[in-house]
């Protein structure tokens, strides 16, 4: 049977929600990881918290045990057809709005949309009120759904794995961050940068490290996410890596990253 999607809880006058994208258009950097097991251990702390799935590759809605298939509605209804997105919300760990391979013909289906860099921060109104913080996970790309994540974030954490070819890319994210900033969300900023699959007995990640310390100082997040198997091993469980071996070493990263991000960049 298809999950059933969440009550829409009680509007809290509290709660504001801070937008977080996790963006980086290089693929297999731990985007999706980070974006599961951060909200993971902001609920720990007792922080509600929302993942949005901006991927149609739907990882992130797979990690919590969700079927892309079987859903009637994904974040494709929500950006082409406006559909609530309160109606694409599963309860798991954590509530994620789901995506499916649907997803892929957004852009295109988008293109004559006026506003369209605006649909996600749209859809987003429904719910700012139900929750302290709202997680986007994005494609591998610098496209559309991306450029939606980045217009509709007060920040963003960029995870970048260490290794040479895999921090190019920072300047490229740089340039569109630029770009977003000065025609669509002049208000969006880095939160920080994440190293993430550090491999610290490899020289090279050594090397990698203390280049991304030199180019961006305090940006870059004291919390190192080291390469392990349980990232690999927690989502087959349908499950963060917080759940799934609370007492490790990935968690315990995890925990201090959530650390860093409420202390608001005090590092």
């Amino acid at each position: 049977m298809p999950p059933k999607t969440k009550a829409k809880p009680k509007h809290k006058a509290q709660m504001q929600a801070k937008v977080i994208a996790l963006a980086n258009q290089k693929g297999g950097v731990a985007k999706t990881t980070t974006t599961l097991n951060l909200a993971a251990a902001f609920a720990e702390r007792g922080h509600r918290s929302l993942c949005v799935d901006m991927d149609p590759q739907g990882n992130l809605t797979m990690s919590q045990g969700i079927d892309p298939d079987s859903l009637e509605a994904s974040m494709y209804d929500v950006l082409v057809h406006r559909r609530p997105i309160s109606e694409v919300i599963v309860a798991r760990e954590v509530d994620v709005a789901c995506s499916s391979i649907d997803l892929a013909g957004a852009e295109i289906a988008m293109s004559t949309q006026i506003g369209r860099e605006r649909s996600l921060e749209r859809a987003l109104d429904e719910v700012r009120g139900d929750y302290e913080f709202v997680l986007v996970d994005t494609p591998p790309s610098l496209g559309l759904l991306t450029i939606n994540a980045l217009t509709a974030s007060h920040k963003v954490i960029v995870p970048v794995q260490c290794e040479y070819l895999s921090m190019r890319g920072l300047i490229q994210l740089q340039n569109t961050l630029s770009m977003v900033r000065d025609n669509l969300n002049p208000e969006v900023e880095i939160e920080g940068i994440l190293p993430t699959l550090v491999d610290t007995r490899t020289v090279h990640a050594q090397e990698a490290l203390e280049i991304l310390e030199e180019n961006f100082g305090d940006r870059v997040f004291a919390s190192r996410i080291r390469k392990t198997v349980r990232f690999a091993e927690a989502p087959v469980r349908g499950m963060s890596v917080l759940k799934y071996e609370p007492d490790g070493k990935a968690a315990y990263a995890y925990r201090q990253l959530a650390k860093e991000v409420l202390a608001n960049g005090k590092r």
